[in-house]
């Protein structure tokens, strides 16, 4: 349609002030001091940056603007036709057609189509960053949760567990110091003892919902095994990784296995649950599987828990699905990514 026998999507970052070079990867690579330096017309981008209009040069080898470029060293001939994207008057890319076979080859018919194209790039980049901004966003508001949690867990460790640790062991000394025919007042402090330890336990099981203590001292591994022996359902659990996860990874895995594990031994009737945990892609990818031989027709949207676990999931740009088919019991799978939760806990 436009005549071009070569195209460029160039992309301004305004936080390092460079241009970036999109890669098939959906990452981008910084142009300016790397070695694609000389894999675009930096010079041709300068100059649509400082103007801000578009341009058509019918040979770029013989333009003394543009000639010097290391880009076009090696060409007989090279035509261009390079469009800011603007967004709310901000560059946000330029949009760079060449054709190295025929000079002139960019006419007004075709400048015209391609700045329709550019129009309809604007929005698909600002659609995009909106997105990312809230995934940024919604990861940010779950590390918050996280931390708040943990930190209720320590103060319950540190305070009010310590307080009845400490009454229990009172009320144990107290009552061995009673006189032996003062029996009531023996078995009232008895009685107190045994009711300050079931609050101890209470208080105990509570704090662990709220951030499992044995997650943050011993990683990912202990932590399943301890869910494995308190689940009434049988667990055979395969965990292949011995190294310790980003905080926001492990946080997630252990609670998506915990609520799948509830799950199954109120609705699922199941014999046994197959927990799977191992890294594909090189250890930069997470995956979680959590199988059992239940009856099935598990949900989503039935209020089963798992939509708040997708919800983290994806914030941490993961995501997790539910395959689930009447007497076929129900799979539970959770994909996360670990190298952008390394670098934002870096």
């Amino acid at each position: 349609m436009t005549g071009a026998t070569g195209v460029h999507l160039l992309l301004w970052n305004t936080e390092r002030n460079d241009w970036l070079l999109p890669t098939p990867d959906t990452k981008a690579s910084q142009i300016t001091g790397t070695a694609e330096d000389h894999a675009v017309p930096l010079s041709v981008l300068r100059y649509v940056q400082r103007t801000g209009e578009p341009l058509v040069v019918p040979d770029a080898t013989g333009d003394d603007r543009f000639a010097r470029d290391p880009y076009f060293a090696d060409l007989d001939c090279c035509s261009l036709l390079a469009v800011p994207i603007l967004s709310r008057g901000r560059l946000r890319a330029v949009l760079l057609l060449e054709n190295r076979l025929i000079r002139a080859a960019f006419t007004a018919e075709r400048l015209d189509a391609v700045i329709l194209i550019a129009g309809q790039l604007a929005v698909s980049l600002d659609n995009t960053q909106l997105y990312a901004e809230l995934t940024t966003s919604r990861a940010r508001i779950v590390t918050t949760a996280d931390q708040t949690r943990r930190r209720i867990e320590r103060d319950l460790h540190d305070g009010a567990q310590q307080r009845l640790v400490a009454l229990t062991l009172q009320a144990r000394a107290a009552q061995a110091a009673a006189p032996p025919d003062a029996t009531n007042l023996q078995a009232q402090l008895a009685d107190l003892a045994a009711q300050a330890t079931i609050a101890l336990d209470e208080l105990r099981e509570f704090a662990r919902g709220i951030h499992p203590a044995i997650l943050a001292d011993g990683g990912l591994r202990p932590a399943l095994k301890t869910l494995a022996r308190r689940s009434p359902v049988p667990v055979e659990l395969d965990v292949a990784v011995d190294r310790r996860l980003p905080d926001q990874i492990e946080i997630a895995v252990y609670y998506l296995v915990a609520e799948a594990l509830t799950n199954t031994a109120k609705h699922a009737h199941a014999s046994v649950v197959h927990v799977e945990v191992n890294t594909a892609h090189d250890g930069d990818l997470l995956q979680v599987w959590v199988r059992d031989d239940g009856r099935g027709s598990a949900d989503l949207s039935g209020g089963t828990g798992l939509v708040g676990l997708r919800d983290r999931a994806e914030a941490l740009g993961g995501r997790l699905s539910v395959q689930s088919a009447p007497g076929a019991g129900t799979t539970v799978q959770a994909e996360l990514p670990l190298s952008s939760a390394r670098a934002e806990s870096g």
